[in-house]
């Protein structure tokens, strides 16, 4: 049976010879394979050869590793058309699922996240997404995390000296780069309160820069720009803080804001992150949840991830 310009067998995907000059679409134990000699290289260049190719997985050419098994999405993403090449994936909430390689489990309220390894003072625990030679000028993205304790976004008053290192443990929150030496893509914040201010100074330092009355916009980082998402997930009024993962309000999902935040929720484009960047590269990319304060105080483990590149 002829499906667009897809001939498709009914055969599982890991059958498919990986050696052979095919790529090949997997969805539902069904693969549709079409003759490429040589394999295409992007999920862009598949898009742009079969406009009409389901998002799904497809065999790509890998210089470093040959033949190689990529999720495609084909259809519009971050305001561009299909196309995009997935280098992440994670969802915690499906329990035959792991935390990476160096990250630790969070298990509270029937949420599972990974966060930062137990640590006395600031750090940051890393993940690197391989781009296999995909040349690339966008990236597109969500993540969802928690906020666990007293994190207080970007500010400059804690971990001073690692405030303007984007190699260090610069936010509460998570750091999105490309290359080394690091080049930034997007970073994900977690402040203090989302309706209250810290009731040991009453001012709106410990909160997202994009926060009402918050300060941290006159300190924020400029590699950072205007490239974030913000949000607290603690709901206190008094502006007290406990030391617990608020899995009630999942971050930078724009959704159950409070009164301070309207300005962070209405960012354009949440979940999604988009970035273009001033080049086009090969880089990996690099994902960190970091604090700058020990993990006793303060984590912001992350619970999803889907990131794109085109």
């Amino acid at each position: 049976m002829i499906i667009s310009t897809f001939v498709c067998l009914c055969i599982i995907f890991s059958q498919v010879n990986a050696q052979s000059n095919t790529f090949g679409h997997c969805k539902e134990e069904v693969c549709c394979n079409q003759q490429a000699n040589p394999l295409l290289t992007s999920c862009k260049d598949i898009k742009r050869k079969w406009s009409d190719g389901p998002t799904g997985y497809y065999q790509l050419s890998s210089t470093k590793r040959g033949p190689v098994s990529v999720y495609c999405n084909m259809d519009e993403l971050c305001g561009s058309r299909g196309g995009w090449t997935r280098l992440g994936y994670l969802n915690m909430a499906d329990p035959s699922e792991s935390c990476p390689s160096g990250f630790r489990l969070y298990q509270s309220g029937g949420v599972r996240a990974c966060g930062r390894q137990n640590s006395s003072v600031g750090s940051c625990v890393s993940l690197k997404l391989l781009a296999d030679d995909i040349s690339y000028s966008q990236v597109c993205g969500r993540v969802v995390g928690y906020q666990y304790a007293s994190t207080d976004a970007a500010d400059s008053t804690i971990g001073t000296s690692a405030h303007n290192d984007i190699n260090s443990y610069y936010v509460d929150g998570v750091s999105i780069t490309h290359g080394s030496p690091r080049q930034h893509v997007w970073t994900l914040m977690a402040g203090l309160h989302e309706a209250s201010f810290y009731f040991i100074v009453n001012d709106g330092r410990y909160n997202c820069p994009c926060s009402q009355s918050s300060t941290q916009n006159s300190t924020l980082q400029s590699f950072i720009g205007n490239d974030y998402f913000c949000e607290s997930g603690n709901p206190a009024t008094d502006g007290t803080y406990q030391f617990m993962l608020y899995t009630s309000d999942p971050l930078w999902d724009s959704e159950g804001c409070g009164s301070l935040e309207g300005t962070c929720c209405a960012a354009p484009s949440l979940p999604w992150f988009h970035k273009k960047l001033n080049t086009t590269t090969t880089d990996y990319l690099e994902l960190r949840v970091c604090g700058d304060e020990g993990t006793n105080n303060e984590d912001t483990p992350i619970s999803f991830y889907e990131i794109y590149i085109k």
